[in-house]
């Protein structure tokens, strides 16, 4: 298996259909390749994983991260996106990608790898206990309407 550094509009578009069954809110690709341009400006990197060299094989699983510190964690990797193609999920792809970002993490000097949930995501609760990590707290949010 292949880990992809993903960081061109042609990588981002080959990938786009992967992420939308992560983001399904994520209109076309434009949309995305506008928002990873921002995002980008933030550290934000994908990364993809593909069974082979082969640069015209389908991704099997993706991770949108960045690193960050703030006061809470000190410095940390954020993981904002992972997700393995749903016709080949509980293959170990979701693994392969948490064990090569646990890897970044501790190369950036990271003391921790964070990421939110939603609280009805059961199945991926059980993935991320599998991980070893741990359910630490609660994140609340609000709405803010446009000005």
């Amino acid at each position: 298996m292949k880990i992809v550094d993903i960081h061109d509009e042609a990588g981002l578009r080959a990938i786009f259909p992967l992420m939308q069954q992560l983001r399904p809110h994520l209109a076309d690709a434009d949309e995305f390749i506008q928002r990873w341009q921002r995002q980008r400006l933030d550290a934000y990197r994908i990364v993809a994983l593909y069974a082979d060299e082969e640069a015209d094989s389908e991704p099997l699983a993706l991770a949108g991260y960045r690193i960050q510190e703030n006061l809470v964690h000190g410095r940390f990797l954020y993981l904002d996106d992972l997700v393995s193609d749903q016709t080949s999920r509980s293959k170990g792809y979701g693994q392969y990608l948490m064990d090569y970002l646990h890897k970044q993490a501790s190369l950036h000097g990271c003391a921790k790898l964070v990421l939110d949930t939603p609280l009805s995501n059961s199945l991926g609760h059980r993935f991320y206990f599998r991980c070893g990590m741990l359910a630490t707290s609660l994140r609340f949010n609000m709405p803010i309407a446009s000005a």
